[in-house]
């Protein structure tokens, strides 16, 4: 997980929009150091995004690529996780998604910490598992 970056002065959560997930960390989700696993978190980057392809796919979805995953600095137990995901394209049959997570960490002197983004593709498929196409239009 490395080096925690240092994140802009006053750095909130986006005003504005809805988190697609938000989520607190459990001692059981940490590592022999305390911060949280990244497979923990990716499994919830995946459900956020999963929900906003859902929606736009109108039915099911199933990953089909983490086109990139960057993890800025580490999750900690406790912290507040708000996940923002927005779709960035849509094809025939496939959606791929932004989600950004922001932390919320500490109580008294409380601060907004950018702790991962990430790009993810998503297929739109049928009962059967088949790709099928995203419905236009709302």
């Amino acid at each position: 997980m490395g080096k925690a970056s240092h994140q802009p002065a006053g750095l909130t959560l986006p005003r504005g929009k809805l988190p697609a997930l938000r989520v607190v960390p459990m001692p059981a989700d940490s590592n022999q150091n305390g911060d949280i696993f990244g497979g923990w978190i990716m499994a919830q980057v995946d459900i956020a995004g999963g929900i906003v392809a859902g929606r736009m796919a109108r039915g099911r979805v199933a990953t089909v690529s983490v086109n990139s995953f960057l993890f800025k600095t580490p999750v900690q137990i406790g912290d507040v996780l708000s996940l923002y995901a927005d779709v960035e394209r849509i094809g025939n049959t496939s959606i791929t998604v932004k989600v950004e997570v922001f932390a919320e960490r500490g109580r008294e002197e409380a601060k907004v910490v950018k702790v991962t983004e990430a790009v993810l593709t998503y297929v739109a498929i049928d009962l059967t598992g088949k790709p099928r196409a995203v419905p236009r239009g709302r």
